[in-house]
């Protein structure tokens, strides 16, 4: 067999329909997490539903690190499992079912803690985290197994272009049949929202919940139908799962004879959680800070995602340029400095000290003032450089594995973006309440990232060998 006969494990891959097919898994995902969780729900659950920006901050930044704190103790033993049980399609389908449903009534969370309520709200948000990243836990497992060693990059690549089309394509009808009807007297505009949406209701936000949950549902039936599985074990559940945390401590063991790779996992833990930190916080601080409605968040959200696609490109050039380490280190310090930029903005103040007024500074309705269009562009440079970062990490991680060896390190690269994934929204949480501020609390990310880039530094660009664990 070659390369475009056999997967990364060493078995037939699967057919082009079959591994195509995979790729619609993060084209079922991607969309929830970027117009509920990034741009559209969680800034309207923080300002509207709690009623507060500051403790609604914090109530997200603990309902994630809750979630992230489960995950970091589930996550890699349930991978483990499901490779030793062989199938992952029934997690995937569970999990996509519990997510869906858990999407469709976000309807329900109404302004003022009406409707659902707020703990109600909570409950669910977590719900759907959990099962968020538990179903891109076993979705990301089979690729390993379904595609040609030689079209990994990609398949892996389209999924992930799939899932920011999905993105801009749900938050454009959104933009248009709700948010910007009866607001702007545009000429292709339709007068009033379609569907009897209420504005008044904030239904336009709430919306965002059902249909991603829609969206998730029929995109992940693809994967259900036509990517195949593994074959189920013929061991006890018990002993499936016996074996499974076996191969995950005795993974962790072996580490110990692979010191750089090592180094290079633990700086990731740091950045990776304080790049997605940003991503994650970046709506919720600019909603409370300037009061953004729907619409202005959408256009933030569409340009940001637009600018983000550009950075993929970006990084693979500034990788051939000026070699993997390089690359993420410009993207991680680019990101720290972004960062620190953003939370210099205030409604009438740029970079801490600079008194630049609130007033327009043009005519068109949105990011009117000085200080609203200064982190308008400042993100799309982070999200540029957060997507550099993210394609980088992992091509800088291929340099360094042993080939041979290159599925059990990508599980330890897997891994190293699940463990610590409760810090970053803890971090942010914590800062918030301490200092009752959501500058401090959203700012206090740049610690991570530094912390990650200083790790980084003692990293060498040289893939390891095999070495000889006993």
């Amino acid at each position: 067999m070659n390369s475009s006969d056999t997967s990364l494990a060493g078995t037939p891959a699967a057919t082009p329909l079959g591994y195509f097919s995979w790729t619609f898994g993060q084209a079922a995902r991607d969309p929830y997490y970027i117009m509920v969780i990034i741009y559209i729900f969680y800034p309207y659950f923080s300002n509207t539903v709690v009623g507060d920006p500051v403790r609604g901050q914090a109530l997200i930044g603990y309902i994630t690190a809750g979630a992230g704190f489960l995950l970091a103790l589930t996550a890699p033993f349930l991978g483990a499992i499901a490779d030793k049980d062989g199938r992952r399609k029934p997690w995937l389908l569970v999990t996509v079912m519990l997510m869906s449903m858990g999407a469709l009534s976000l309807w329900f969370v109404e302004p003022a803690g009406r409707g659902m309520g707020i703990p109600a709200a909570i409950t669910v948000l977590f719900v759907v985290k959990v099962c968020f990243t538990v179903c891109e836990v076993f979705h990301n497992a089979m690729l390993p197994t379904i595609a040609p060693a030689n079209r990994v990059g990609l398949v892996s690549g389209l999924a992930f272009s799939l899932g920011n089309v999905g993105g801009l394509l749900l938050m454009l009808f959104v933009l248009f049949a709700f948010a910007l009807p009866g607001t702007q007297n545009w000429s292709f505009l339709p007068e009033q929202p379609l569907f009897g949406i209420d504005q008044g209701m904030y239904e336009h936000n709430r919306i965002v919940g059902p249909i991603a949950g829609v969206w998730m549902f029929f995109f992940m039936l693809p994967v259900l139908f036509y990517t195949p599985d593994g074959k189920p074990s013929t061991s006890p559940l018990w002993h499936v799962a016996k074996e499974g945390v076996s191969d995950v401590l005795q993974t962790l063991k072996n580490i110990r004879h692979y010191a750089n790779v090592a180094r290079y996992l633990l700086a990731r833990l740091f950045f990776i959680d304080g790049m997605v930190g940003v991503l994650t916080f970046g709506g919720v601080y600019a909603s409370g800070t300037f009061g953004w409605d729907t619409t202005t968040l959408l256009i933030f959200g569409l340009c940001s995602s637009a600018s983000a696609m550009f950075g993929a490109y970006v990084g693979g050039l500034l990788d051939d340029k000026v070699g993997s380490k390089k690359a993420l280190l410009i993207s991680i310090w680019t990101s720290s400095v972004v960062l620190l930029a953003l939370v210099s903005v205030q409604p009438d103040t740029i970079l801490y000290v600079w008194q630049v007024g609130s007033e327009p500074v043009w005519n068109f309705p949105y990011f009117a003032s000085l200080p609203e269009l200064f982190y308008f562009c400042t993100n799309q440079i982070f999200a540029m450089f957060f997507v550099t970062g993210l394609s980088t990490s992992r091509t800088f991680m291929a340099k360094l594995s042993p080939p041979a060896l290159a599925t059990q390190f990508f599980g330890l690269f897997a891994l190293s973006a699940t463990v610590t994934a409760f810090l970053a929204p803890l971090l942010v949480a914590t800062a918030t309440d301490l200092f009752d501020s959501q500058r401090i609390g959203f700012g206090s990310l740049a610690m991570l990232m530094l912390i990650g880039a200083i790790l980084l530094i003692k990293v060498r660009e040289e893939q390891a060998t095999v070495a000889d664990t006993g």
